[in-house]
């Protein structure tokens, strides 16, 4: 297994970790919005949820899309397919987790 697989999990793991990011994602899968509408959906600042909303992007779990002045949000279906199937490839041959890759140890 390719260890920039591994680390695509990593990154989508920790950006899951956290319980807003989680949330945001979540709300995310069931409808596109813009920050203000997630800002009014859970209840903390503007600020927070574009933090929150760069680190998902970055984690390839949200894409966005310009509509006139807004930026609106959405869950990357695609790109959670694919995480998802990297996923099960890894569960399923467990032992290429532990395959070295260069000086690191998966």
């Amino acid at each position: 297994m390719a260890y920039s697989r591994l680390e695509k999990i990593s990154r989508v793991c920790k950006a899951l970790s956290d319980i807003t990011r989680l949330r945001i994602f979540l709300l995310l899968t069931e409808r596109t919005l813009c920050v203000n509408a997630i800002v009014n959906f859970l209840g903390i600042s503007q600020p927070a949820v574009s933090q929150h909303l760069k680190i998902l992007r970055e984690a390839g779990l949200v894409k966005s899309e310009r509509k006139g002045y807004w930026m609106h949000y959405s869950a990357d279906l695609k790109k959670i397919k694919e995480i998802a199937d990297i996923l099960l490839k890894i569960l399923k041959d467990k032992k290429s987790v532990f395959v070295k890759v260069g000086n690191k140890t998966n």
